[in-house]
């Protein structure tokens, strides 16, 4: 299972870094790699979301005896722990799998940024559709596009810091 994994994710590192001359003029490998991890991720969240609380919620709430939780907030529930699995997996396999730091060490450091980012989410949902009564779909879209930055500074320089003594110049 590990070396299918392990091609596939070559196989994600070799379509990127085709594309990537296009872009050189404007970002580091690095930065394109995460893009387009990020992107694939992203994409993959939105159709969960949408999945989710249109198929499996059918836009009910959820009740659970002693509170009751909107669909969009349980979708953001049920959606995340996938998406933290499949985000780490690819930012570890693909963006920086040069890292030096333990697995364990990135896993934890990425459910940090992850349960920052998870908050962000919270709040931006609970204004964006409970106060200014805006669908939830294109609010989670709109909320994903603002925890990317974030994201990458952390998960750079935090989750998946190397040393300086470190060569990888892309």
């Amino acid at each position: 299972m590990r070396k299918i994994c392990e091609t596939i994710y070559d196989f994600i590192r070799t379509i990127t870094d085709f594309f990537y001359p296009l872009f050189r003029k404007y970002m580091t490998l690095q930065f394109f790699r995460y893009g387009m991890s990020g992107a694939i991720n992203l994409v993959f969240d939105w159709v969960l979301y949408f999945l989710i609380y249109n198929f499996v919620l059918k836009h009910n709430m959820i009740k659970l005896g002693f509170v009751t939780i909107s669909s969009h907030i349980a979708t953001l529930g049920i959606k995340s722990p996938i998406i933290l699995v499949s985000g780490f997996l690819m930012q570890k396999n693909v963006t920086f799998f040069y890292s030096e730091l333990q697995g364990r060490i990135q896993l934890f450091r990425y459910i940090v940024v992850f349960l920052i980012n998870l908050t962000f989410s919270y709040i931006g949902l609970k204004l964006l559709v409970d106060y200014f009564v805006f669908y939830p779909t294109p609010s989670n879209m709109i909320i994903s596009i603002l925890t990317i930055g974030i994201s990458y500074f952390l998960q750079k320089h935090y989750t998946f810091k190397i040393s300086k003594d470190n060569d990888y110049k892309k």
